[in-house]
């Protein structure tokens, strides 16, 4: 069973597919995730590839404050999602609501609403950063 896992998480690592969503971003980080996977980033060098299931995904990228509207929508999303599963909450307002915070629509973070693995802060935050906060990840998963 044990070589099983290894392979298991050797795959994952080697190849994590994630999916983006938004819970209510100004699309500035939407932006940054799409340059990430552009040619001149390329973060397909590393193996990840983005799908459009959560139902295939390993990895959930989400931008945006969690808004009251999409709440559910992140919750069922997450759900979906085969185990292991792993949450980046990318920008500032998915890592604490940002500027949004207190707003009479928003919850908060992405952590109010489902478990998150990785934060990465910025508004927006820069491709090479969200590249860095994924393959950090990626590297803590194989070192565990």
């Amino acid at each position: 069973m044990k070589l099983v896992d290894n392979i298991m998480t050797w795959a994952r690592v080697k190849s994590p597919w994630v999916l983006h969503f938004n819970t209510g971003a100004c699309n500035a980080c939407d932006i940054e995730i799409l340059a990430a996977l552009a040619p001149r980033y390329d973060l397909e060098r590393f193996g990840i590839l983005q799908k459009a299931t959560p139902r295939h995904a390993d990895m959930l990228l989400c931008t945006g404050p969690v808004t009251l509207q999409t709440e559910e929508r992140l919750k069922r999303i997450y759900e979906q999602m085969p185990e292991p599963k792993f949450v980046v909450a990318i920008g500032a307002c998915a890592c604490s609501a940002g500027v949004n915070a207190g707003c009479y629509g928003v919850k908060g973070g992405t952590d109010t609403t489902i478990p998150v693995s990785a934060y990465i802060p910025g508004c927006p935050a820069s491709p090479a950063a969200i590249i860095d906060g994924v393959v950090k990840l990626l590297g803590s998963l194989q070192a565990g």
